[in-house]
C-alpha cells in the first residue's frame, strides 16, 4: 500500500511539472509585456523576460533530474565504486570510471577521501583520475540545465566530450606511471572495513531521491539565481557584434583564452551555464563557450589546492595541463566542426 501511495503522489507530481513546465514560454511574454506592460524589442524588456521564463524551467528541470539521479545514486556507494573499479585492466577501468563518475555524488571537495580509498584499494591511479575528472564535470546540474537551455543534442555532445577527456586524461596519466609523485602518507592510510550496508527497498530509494533533491537545490538554486540574472544582463544589453569579436570562430586566441580565464574561477554549472547560454545567443562560438565552461566546471584553484594535500607538486601539474589541453583541443574542434 505504500507503495501504491508513493506512486499515485509522484504520478500526480509529475503531471503537474508538465503542466506548469510547457506554460513557462507563455508565462514569461505574459508577465513581461501585459503585467508589467513593458515594450516589446527593449533592452530592459529583453532582459526581464529572459530572467523570468529561464528561472523557474532551470529550477524544474534541476528538481526532476536531481530526483532521479538521487534514485540512480542510492546504487552507488563509496565502497560499492571502489569494488566496480578495483581488479580492472586500467584501458575498461577508464571507461567505466568515466562512466560512474557521471552518476555518483562526489565532487571536487571530495577527493582527498576518494583518492585515498582508491589507491588503497588497488585501482590504478590514471583510472583514479579517469573518474576524479568525470565526477565534477559531467553532473546531473550540467546535464539537465544544458538540456534545458540547448536541447539534448548540446547535453549529449557536452556528456560525450567531457567522458572522452575523463577516459583519455586518465589513460595518459596512466601510462606516464607518476606514483612516486603521490604524497607517502596516502599509500599508508588505513581506509577500514566496509560496514555492511542495508538492502534499501524502493521506497527508501525514493526518500533518497528526496533528500537529494532538498540537499542539492538548497545548495544551489541561489547560484542558479545569480547566473541567469546575469545571462539576463548579457542577453539583454551587450552587443552581439562585441562578443562575436572575441569569442567567435574567427579569434583563433579565444579557446585557450577562455580555458586560462575559466580556471582561476570558482563555479559551478548552476551558476555558469546561463552565463553560457547568454554568450551564445550573442555570437560567441559554441567551441570557446563549452572550453570556458568545462575550465570552470573542471578545473579550478580550490582543486588544485585540494589535490595538493595528496600529490606532489609535479603531478598536480601533469593533471592540470593533460586536462587543459584536451579541452582546448574539444573546443578547436567544436569550433573547425560545429
Amino acid at each position: 500500500m505504500r507503495i501504491l501511495k508513493w506512486t499515485l503522489l509522484l504520478t500526480a507530481a509529475v503531471l503537474l511539472w508538465g503542466l506548469i513546465y510547457f506554460n513557462l514560454a507563455a508565462f514569461g511574454g505574459w508577465f513581461t509585456y501585459s503585467l508589467l506592460k513593458m515594450q516589446q524589442g527593449g533592452h530592459l524588456s529583453s532582459a526581464v523576460e529572459f530572467f523570468v521564463f529561464e528561472t523557474p524551467k532551470v529550477l524544474m528541470l534541476l528538481v526532476l533530474v536531481v530526483f532521479g539521479i538521487g534514485i540512480i545514486r542510492s546504487f552507488f556507494t563509496p565502497e560499492r565504486t571502489r569494488k566496480i573499479l578495483s581488479g580492472k585492466s586500467e584501458t575498461v577501468g577508464n571507461i567505466l570510471a568515466a562512466l560512474l563518475g557521471v552518476v555518483t555524488p562526489f565532487c571536487s571537495c571530495s577527493a582527498v577521501p576518494l583518492f585515498v580509498g582508491f589507491v588503497t584499494a588497488g585501482v590504478p591511479l590514471g583510472v583514479t583520475f579517469s573518474f576524479l575528472i568525470s565526477a565534477p564535470m559531467i553532473n546531473e546540474i550540467a546535464l539537465v540545465m544544458l538540456f534545458g537551455m540547448f536541447g539534448w543534442k548540446v547535453a549529449g555532445l557536452y556528456m560525450g566530450v567531457g567522458l572522452l577527456i575523463a577516459i583519455v586524461a586518465g589513460w595518459i596519466l596512466g601510462r606516464l606511471h607518476m606514483e612516486k609523485h603521490i604524497e607517502p602518507w596516502v599509500f599508508e592510510a588505513k581506509m577500514g572495513e566496509a560496514v555492511k550496508e542495508d538492502a534499501i527497498n524502493w521506497e527508501g530509494r525514493i526518500r533518497y531521491g528526496l533528500i537529494a533533491v532538498r540537499d542539492i537545490v538548497s545548495k544551489v538554486w541561489i547560484y542558479v539565481i545569480l547566473g541567469i540574472a546575469v545571462g539576463a544582463g548579457i542577453h539583454g544589453y551587450v552587443p552581439q557584434d562585441f562578443l562575436a569579436s572575441f569569442m567567435g570562430k574567427d579569434a583563433w586566441w579565444s579557446v585557450p583564452a577562455a580555458v586560462l580565464l575559466g580556471v582561476p574561477m570558482y563555479s559551478n554549472a548552476a551558476g555558469i551555464i546561463p552565463i553560457v547560454k547568454a554568450l551564445l545567443e550573442k555570437g560567441a562560438a559554441l567551441g570557446t563557450v563549452l572550453a570556458f565552461m568545462m575550465a570552470v566546471i573542471g578545473l579550478s584553484l580550490p582543486e588544485a589546492i585540494i589535490l595538493r594535500n595528496i600529490l606532489k607538486p609535479k603531478l598536480v601539474f601533469t593533471f592540470f595541463g593533460i586536462v587543459a589541453a584536451g579541452i582546448i583541443i574539444i573546443g578547436y574542434l567544436f569550433n573547425i566542426l560545429l
